[in-house]
Formats: C-alpha cells, sequence, structure tokens
C-alpha cells in the first residue's frame, strides 16, 4: 500500500468550504454516485446539495479518506493542521497563492513553509490544483464540470496526470475512445510531486498505462522509481514535457551551454528512463490509447491497407525520417496479396487495395490476411467513417469485420486509423477497442504513437540504467563518498608523453573560475584523459623552446582566452621555430600567457564533448559534431553519466557526422574505441568533481589504433556558495522538506 492509498482510492470524501467551487465538488461526487461517505463541513450551513454539513472537522463522525479544501489560502493551513490530528488519509489544496507566485513573494513563500509543516506525514496534493477524479471508483475530488465516465466493471483504463488544471478539464472531454481510470493534477507539488502521485496511480491493476504533462520534475530518484516500477508491471509511460521553446540557457561560455539547456537535459533524461516524448495534446492522447490497448511493439515494420493510392502516399510520406518504416514485401508476400487481390492492383507496401472489393468481406478478409501475414510488428487499415448525421456507414463495417478476421488469423495487432480526427466517432472508438483494434484519430499521431511504442519496446528490452547521481558531489571539491579515483590511461601513439605522476602543483579538482587550458588539460590528464604534451612559455623565446622539446609540428596558443578561433588566439601546424616565433608575437598581450602544444596528426574526424551541470539532473553531457561551426551545424546528442560503452556508440552512431568515423567513402576509418573510452572518462571527470561547465572541442579522433585526443579544453568550476545553493535545490535541504526544483 502506498502513502497516497487513502486519497487515490477512497472510501469517504470530505468537502471543506461551501462555495462556490466546494458546492461543486459535492454536485459532481453525487453526479458520480459515490458509494461511500461523503461529509461537508460548513460553519454556517446545515447542509448542502442536500448533504449534511458539520460545523467542524472535529465534529466529523470519523477521519476521512480523501479531503477537498476549498477556502482561502490563509484558512487552508489550519484546516490541513486539524485534518492531521483528525488522521485523514489526505487533502487536495484548491486554493492558489503559494510558492507559484514567484520568488518575491515572501507571503507565498511563508504559507508554503507552514503547509508543508502543518500535513507533517498526510499526504497534499497541490496547492493550486483542481484535484483528481478516480473513475474506476466514482470517487470525485473536483470542482468543476467533467466529460468522462466511470468505468465498467473489469474494464482498464489510462491515468493521467498534468501541471495544469485547465488542460486537465480539457481532456476530460476527448471524444477519441479512451477509456480514463484517474485523472489527477498536481498544482506547485509543494509536499507531493508527480513522481510520488504516479507511483501511486500505477499500482492500481485498472490502470493500463500512464500520461504525464510535466512542466518539470520533482525528483531524479522518484521518477528513476516510477520508470522502473512501470517496466515490471508492464504499464508504458507516455510523456509531454513542455519547454522546447524555453530561451533561456544556462552560462554560455562555452559551446556547449549554447546547445544544451533544461530542455535538453529533461529530453535526455526522460530517455534514459524509457520514457516516450510526445509534444502534442492529440499524439498524447493517441499514444496512451495506444499504449492502453496494445503496449509496446517488438519492431518497427509496419504495413498499411487502404482503398486510396492518395492515402497511401500519405502514409508513405509521415513515416519517411522516422524510427517506424514500411519494409518492402518479399516477392512470396507479394505473391500471396496479388493472388488474393487480382491483376488490376499494383501491390505495395503502404497498399492502394482499390475498391474492387469493397463492401465483399469474403474478399476482403482474404485480401488483409494474405497482407498482414508478412509478420509486420504493427498493421495499419486507413478508414474514415462518414459523418452518421447525414450519412450511412453500413458499408464500412464489413471492412472492419475483414480486417479484425486477418489480425486474429495471423495473430497481428492492428490499429485503424483516421486520416482527420473527427472521421471516427466516440462509439466506433470504443467498438473498435472492444474488438482488439486501437482506432488512431490522424495519420501523424498514430505515427507518433508507433515510434513511442516502439521506443518503449527497446528500452524494456535493455538493462535499466544506473541510477543518476543528481545535483552535486558531496564535497565541494573532489571525489564523491563513493567515488574513487579513475585509472591512469596509456597513450596510443607517440602523440602524447605519459601523464606525469610526480608533477605536483596541478590543479584541484575544485575551486572557482575558469582554469586556463594548461591547468585544465593538466587535471583531465590527471583524470586519465588523452591530452597532447604541451609546455607553457613566457615568451616568444621559450615557445620556441617549448616547439623543439616537444617536437614539430606543434600548436601555439593565448592562454586564458575562450574562444581562440574567433580571437586569433591560436596557430596550428607550425613546423619549424620561425613561425612558431611568428605566432608567439602576434599573439603577443591576448591572453594571460601562451601554450605550445604538440600537434595531433592523422585525423578522421572532430567531436565536440561538454558537460554543463544541472541543479537537478547533474553533469549533462553533449556530444557532437565539433569544430568552430558546432552552433551552426547543432549535430549533437546529450547524454547523462554514467555511461555505457553502448550509449556512447549509439550516440556517436546517431551523429550525421558518423559516416566519417565509419570510413567514409574509402577514408580511413576512426578509433571509435579509443573515442568511446574518452568520452567515458569525460563523464567520469564530471561525477567526481564540481565542475559546472567543461568544453572539448575538438576531441580529435584519428585513424584506427592512434587515439583520440583533447585538443582543446575550456573547464568552469563552481563558486563555493553556487555550489552548496546548487546542492541544497538538488536534494531539497533547506527548502522547507520540498524536494521540488
Amino acid at each position: 500500500m502506498t502513502r497516497l492509498e487513502r486519497l487515490l482510492r477512497p472510501n469517504s470524501i470530505c468537502v471543506v468550504g461551501g462555495g462556490g467551487f466546494g458546492t461543486n465538488v459535492v454536485k459532481q461526487t453525487l453526479k458520480m454516485k459515490f458509494p461511500g461517505d461523503l461529509w461537508v463541513v460548513h460553519p454556517t450551513r446545515d447542509m448542502v446539495e442536500g448533504v449534511r454539513a458539520y460545523k467542524t472537522i472535529a465534529d466529523l463522525p470519523g477521519a476521512p479518506d480523501a479531503v477537498f479544501i476549498g477556502v482561502n489560502r490563509n484558512l487552508t493551513i489550519d484546516v490541513i493542521r486539524q485534518l492531521r490530528a483528525k488522521g485523514a488519509g489526505g487533502a487536495v489544496c484548491f486554493a492558489a497563492g503559494f510558492r507559484e507566485t514567484g520568488d518575491y513573494d515572501a507571503e507565498g513563500e511563508r504559507l508554503q513553509r507552514d503547509l508543508i509543516e502543518a500535513a507533517g506525514d498526510m499526504p497534499v496534493i497541490g496547492p493550486n490544483c483542481y484535484g483528481l477524479i478516480n473513475y474506476a471508483d466514482g470517487a470525485l475530488l473536483w470542482p468543476d464540470q467533467h466529460g468522462g465516465r466511470r468505468l465498467k466493471p473489469g474494464e482498464r483504463g489510462a491515468a493521467i496526470i498534468t501541471q495544469s488544471s485547465n488542460i486537465a478539464c480539457n481532456l476530460t472531454m476527448q471524444t477519441r475512445g479512451l477509456p480514463v481510470a484517474y485523472l489527477m493534477t498536481a498544482g506547485n507539488q509543494a509536499q507531493t510531486g508527480l513522481s510520488e502521485m504516479a507511483l501511486g496511480l500505477i499500482e492500481d491493476e485498472r490502470v493500463s498505462s500512464l500520461g504525464l504533462h510535466i512542466e518539470g520534475f520533482d525528483s531524479v530518484a522518484g521518477f528513476e522509481r516510477l520508470a522502473a516500477r512501470a517496466r515490471e508491471l508492464r504499464k508504458p509511460i507516455v510523456a509531454m514535457k513542455v519547454g522546447r521553446s524555453e530561451q533561456a540557457r544556462a552560462a554560455t561560455v562555452s559551446h556547449t551551454a549554447s546547445l544544451a539547456g533544461s530542455d535538453a537535459a529533461s529530453d535526455a533524461f526522460l530517455r534514459r528512463l524509457g520514457i516516450p516524448r510526445v509534444d502534442t495534446i492529440p499524439s498524447f492522447l493517441e499514444t496512451l490509447k495506444f499504449f492502453h490497448a496494445i503496449g509496446p511493439l517488438d519492431g518497427s515494420r509496419l504495413s498499411s491497407m487502404s482503398c486510396s493510392g492518395g492515402e497511401a502516399s500519405v502514409m508513405a510520406d509521415t513515416a519517411e525520417g522516422r524510427r517506424v518504416y514500411f519494409p518492402a514485401l518479399t516477392p512470396e508476400h507479394k505473391a500471396r496479396v496479388s493472388q488474393a487481390l487480382g491483376p488490376l492492383v499494383a501491390v505495395a507496401n503502404p497498399l492502394d487495395y482499390n475498391t474492387y472489393i469493397w463492401n465483399n468481406e469474403p474478399a476482403m478478409t482474404a485480401a488483409f490476411s494474405a497482407m498482414v501475414s508478412g509478420g509486420f510488428d504493427l498493421n495499419i487499415l486507413v478508414l474514415d467513417f462518414p459523418r452518421t448525421d447525414r450519412c450511412s456507414d453500413a458499408d464500412w463495417w464489413p471492412t472492419v469485420n475483414a480486417f479484425e478476421k486477418a489480425l486474429k488469423a495471423n495473430g497481428a495487432r492492428g490499429a485503424i486509423v483516421a486520416s482527420m480526427g473527427e472521421n471516427i466517432p466516440e462509439a466506433h472508438a470504443e467498438e473498435l477497442l472492444r474488438r482488439g483494434i486501437v482506432p488512431i484519430l490522424g495519420i501523424a499521431e498514430a505515427m507518433d504513437a508507433a515510434e513511442a511504442a516502439v521506443f518503449v519496446g527497446e528500452a524494456w528490452r535493455a538493462p535499466l540504467p544506473s541510477p543518476l547521481r543528481g545535483g552535486w558531489p558531496e564535497g565541494p571539491g573532489g571525489a564523491t563518498s563513493t567515488g574513487t579515483p579513475l585509472p591512469k590511461s596509456t597513450p596510443r601513439s607517440s602523440q602524447a608523453t605519459p601523464p606525469d605522476r610526480t608533477t605536483s602543483g596541478h590543479p584541484p579538482l575544485k575551486g572557482e573560475g575558469t582554469p586556463d587550458e594548461a591547468e585544465a588539460k593538466q587535471a583531465l590528464r590527471e583524470r586519465g584523459l588523452p591530452v597532447p604534451a604541451g609546455m607553457r612559455a613566457a615568451t616568444a623565446g621559450e615557445a620556441v623552446a617549448a616547439a623543439d622539446t616537444l617536437g614539430y609540428p606543434v600548436a601555439v596558443k593565448a592562454l586564458g582566452v575562450a574562444h581562440k578561433s574567433e580571437a586569433g588566439a591560436v596557430k596550428l601546424n607550425l613546423r619549424d621555430a620561425e613561425s612558431v616565433r611568428a605566432a608567439a608575437d602576434a599573439m603577443a598581450g591576448l591572453g594571460t600567457g601562451l601554450f605550445v602544444e604538440r600537434m595531433v596528426t592523422g585525423a578522421v574526424a572532430e567531436l565536440i564533448v561538454g558537460i554543463t551541470r544541472d541543479p537537478l539532473f547533474g553533469p549533462v553531457m553533449t556530444v557532437g559534431t565539433g569544430g568552430v561551426l558546432v552552433e551552426l551545424l547543432k549535430d549533437s546528442v546529450t547524454l547523462m553519466p554514467p555511461l555505457t560503452p553502448a550509449r556512447v556508440e549509439d550516440a556517436l552512431r546517431s551523429l550525421q557526422m558518423f559516416p566519417l568515423l565509419d570510413g567514409y567513402r574509402g577514408r580511413p576509418k576512426g578509433d571509435l574505441e579509443a573515442a568511446i573510452d574518452a568520452i567515458e572518462r569525460i563523464a567520469d571527470f564530471a561525477l567526481v568533481t564540481d565542475v559546472v561547465e567543461l568544453d572539448i572541442n575538438p576531441l580529435i579522433v584519428c585513424a584506427e589504433g592512434q587515439g583520440a585526443w583533447v585538443a582543446d579544453a575550456l573547464m568552469v568550476f563552481a563558486p563555493a556558495s553556487d555550489f552548496l545553493l546548487g546542492r541544497a535545490e538538488a536534494t531539497g535541504e533547506g527548502i522547507a522538506g520540498s524536494d521540488l526544483v
């Protein structure tokens, strides 16, 4: 039993406050025919909508399981305190005006702290939320109209949680045939977070799948527990996370920060959990319905059938560039379909079966069975029903019957997809679900749902990822309490010298500000990263001497300059003393000194590998096409440490530049193993230090056997005050018990 059991599945409901919203809760509860006890608390009224009203909470005949608090924000605190003393199971706080009003509302902050203190261990949903509807039991704490219905005995449905009460109201009005077991709003999550609510819902055997509309995550660990439990229960989750258009970004000292940002981190976090993300409310509902009816898919192979070449073309075009696709039919399969349809139909996938067999159920059954026999992961029939107020749909049902028979004969999964959302009436959608066919309203929505189902299937077949460490290391500069030093690496070629294990004075893995490139690279070298040999120089003469010692060709750089190429602070591939001296003279006064470094030769490709530290998720890594055009190309992927070699390799293979690493047009292949190893070490470096920004651009990948080398590094450490604040935000310390960030 979860902490929210009594609140979510109550035997008694209490409404505190008899104003308009409280009265609406009573009305809607009566309308839902809630079978348990319904009590009202009001200081001056004897009855509310025919239900007896008690003067005080103390007068109630028992401890209510679930309470809707419909009074103002100041009275809410005292009500919560009394409910806790009474032994209530939990409460919905409807009032607004707490922390959600902003950082500058001291009164809202104080009231939120008071609310958390008053509640203690009694669950409170909100503040600033509409509450919840339990359609499985007819239990409702909801102050408005809703368009849902109670589940029938033995029926299952989806659960939905949203942080927007208005979106929640709109979702109840859907006419897409999706049965809903629970609808819940989260409000500002003062005490009870989204992940805990979700965990409470998926434990109900009547819940088939879960949809989350997310504005912000409450807890990394909570979402990790949720994803693991959903996998155990075989209940897929789909998320609609808002924030893709967010303009604010972290400090843009590095290229990495310009590519990262909170939305990229959120996206990577959801992918890590095996939770697909969709961008629109229609796709959210259709994916949730797909999960309810079918669940995850085993693969990406789709078939499509329609009686129109135009529809077949739209299906093919909509799948272009997606992870789901329509494979060509084998000759044997094509022959079976052709035999069923006759010589006048061009057989392909997607299939235009034409109208020769329309309304001929036996002929359609034979044709559909032949097509479905190909072992596809999902079979789609494009079928728009006519509007029933002006037309007859009698001729459409033989098509449905034929499709149903074909699916059952082949043990196949199927969807009927309407090209327009209004062209499957709600009653028709419900009938299709009863037959085991998922009705999808919209072709793009169907592709979104299928892709999400493929993604979940792949995620569930893979091992669970390691938990994120989140936030910050244990101390403001160094290893976590469980961290261990990384092993030293052995250079793969003579392009670098082994790390100097006796060198003292290298920068500690903590501090404030931005170390220069020489210091940053020394820190990376000490943690096992492959760094070319380099030496500091104060004058042009010292630069020449350093180059002679290192061996030509070399690079000369001005230290203390963030973006060297733009500032003219780097000269590459210098092959003699004269060119080194000229470069050093040209950089006089640009930075804090000079750095001479052995050039990396034999480059196959350049990567950017960077870290930004998110206060909730911890280190967030960007891997992509490197060089000076990194922001323009934006060929990157976001990852969350800790990483595995397989995850890093998948990320590299997803990049548009990967063919360069794979020997594009006969060119040498890159040292993929070395690149993967370097990226893993960079991720581990971020986990055991308090670096807030790290930009390795480029990581030069050489030919096979020649390694991958850190050619440039920009590093920013957190000030101690920022470290303490960030750790408090990430862990909830000092935030009145809330783990909401």
